[in-house]
């Protein structure tokens, strides 16, 4: 588990399910991703894969807990999703984020993303990281750029 001064990251657990359902059903936060609200079934074979990363690689996506709530807001950390996009891409630590749109605009993807970089070079050295990002997603690439990311080609 990481803590930062206002929330807890940890890795995902099957109670995070609903939540995250229900986040992924929000077409504001789906909106630069796949574009369509996610099933239940969609959002619980995600918690699955994200165990099995935790499991294997000893890395993952972590559930991001505001601390004041106790509730689920959203998600960061790293995956392997083998993509197939290109030696550029693939194979490294591919950095995520998505917040539930309550919260969008007050800095928890920022403390959150932070935190599970600075976690994430320390578990695994200076090893690259990517992101892959929508175009249109300015937030995104804002933040993107706050992390210390740089375009480096397009995929879609």
């Amino acid at each position: 588990m990481i803590e930062t001064e206002r929330l807890r990251l940890r890795p995902y657990s099957p109670t995070d399910h609903a939540a995250y359902s229900t986040m992924c059903a929000d077409p504001e936060v789906v909106r630069f991703l796949s574009g369509e609200p996610l099933s239940a079934e969609e959002t619980w074979n995600r918690v699955l894969r994200y165990a099995g990363h935790w499991s294997l690689l000893n890395y993952g996506i972590f559930a991001v807990v505001e601390k004041a709530s106790d509730r689920f807001i959203g998600e960061t950390g790293f995956a392997d999703f083998h993509r197939g996009i290109g030696p550029d891409f693939d194979g490294g630590g591919e950095a995520a984020w998505v917040f539930s749109s309550e919260v969008h605009g007050r800095g928890f993807a920022f403390e959150a993303a932070e935190a599970a970089h600075r976690w994430f070079a320390k578990q695994r050295g200076d090893s690259r990281t990517v992101c892959l990002i929508d175009p249109a997603n300015g937030p995104s690439l804002k933040l993107a750029g706050r992390l210390g990311y740089v375009p480096f080609g397009e995929a879609y």
